[in-house]
């Protein structure tokens, strides 16, 4: 049979509907799938002034406490060696204790002692650097809950202390008077925007913590997963519902920090600015892999005519044509720097 001749109203009613789609059309049909899933992560619990912390362990610079940890908590730390770059003032001092209580610390002692929380933001850091204490012969141990106690023990000679060349990734989630904002719609879509929290449920019973894991793109288009814990300045972490780590600013032109690319026009999609999700610089397993970002924002010279970028070399062959810019992200004229540690929210 022939197929019937559409009449001309038809025609036309099909042009004006190919008229009607939009950019925003375009790029809801690019957006990616489980762009935003629930990733809950063990705590652990420590100490600061004499009160308890509520802490996850997500990267390390040496693999032996990679290692450790992952087998300990039955979830993955991911290796960063390039922490150990990190300057001292973008590091806060932790102890770790080698014997004595047994507890929920890293090697099956006490919990860890912390020398700041966020509520001293001027100071903290999740990025810690370790000493460890260890109980000397003849002494009675005790569980030890604040640096002055540990300083006093120190100078009793009851314990001896050792600095470690180990940083490591501890993102408070609880500590005393204060914790991570929990967000109120628990409900995760594609479209679930980054404002309001990153973290869906903390229950120190359990000894779990639920985050948010947004998907984006390593630099070879491999799919990558990261949560946000903190970020400087304050106003992108009062927006996103994180800690304020100033601090991290000390990392802006350190390399223990790696570019992460954003987006700020062109593909509507699940990236913090509703555009398309990012893509980085590095990725676990690599050897330039950081939780540590440097944010560049990315933009279309013509939006209309913008594409799917996934990769590094995607990003680097439309700059040298001309059809996207790149710059360093300051928000309120300042450095930027994200700890978004790449997780798998699946294991």
């Amino acid at each position: 049979p022939v197929t019937p001749v559409s009449e001309p109203s038809e025609m036309m009613e099909k042009e004006s509907m190919k008229e009607e789609i939009t950019e925003a059309d375009l790029g809801s049909v690019l957006r990616l799938s489980r762009a935003n899933v629930p990733a809950t992560i063990p705590m652990h619990q420590g100490y600061y002034g004499g009160g308890d912390v509520y802490y996850i362990i997500t990267d390390s610079s040496d693999p032996t406490h990679a290692d450790l940890i992952t087998k300990n908590q039955s979830w993955k730390v991911e290796l960063a060696p390039l922490l150990k770059n990190a300057p001292e003032d973008a590091l806060s001092k932790t102890y770790m204790f080698m014997n004595g209580i047994e507890g929920d610390g890293v090697h099956g002692f006490q919990g860890e002692v912390f020398t700041s929380t966020p509520a001293q933001p001027d100071v903290y850091s999740a990025l810690t650097s370790h000493v460890h204490v260890t109980w000397n012969e003849g002494t009675t141990p005790r569980v030890l809950t604040s640096d002055a106690m540990v300083m006093e023990a120190a100078d009793n000679g009851e314990i001896t202390l050792a600095s470690v060349d180990v940083v490591l990734n501890m993102p408070q989630i609880v500590w005393p008077d204060g914790q991570m904002i929990v967000k109120e719609d628990k409900t995760l879509t594609d479209e679930t925007p980054y404002s309001g929290g990153q973290v869906l449920d903390i229950d120190t019973e359990e000894m779990e913590v639920t985050f948010i894991a947004h998907r984006g793109w390593g630099p070879d288009g491999r799919t990558i997963y990261y949560i946000v814990t903190d970020v400087t300045p304050s106003g992108p972490a009062n927006m996103m519902g994180v800690v304020s780590s100033p601090t991290s600013a000390s990392l802006i032109a350190n390399s223990a920090a790696v570019d992460l690319f954003q987006f700020k026009n062109g593909l509507t999609g699940s990236g913090p600015l509703g555009f398309q999700a990012g893509i980085a610089a590095g990725a676990p397993g690599d050897e330039n892999y950081s939780p540590m970002w440097r944010i560049f924002m990315t933009s279309w010279a013509s939006p209309e005519n913008a594409q799917l970028l996934e990769t590094i070399g995607d990003l680097n062959a439309y700059r040298e044509a001309g059809l996207i810019d790149i710059g360093i992200a300051r928000p309120m004229d300042s450095d930027h720097i994200v700890n978004c540690p790449f997780i798998d929210p699946f294991q």
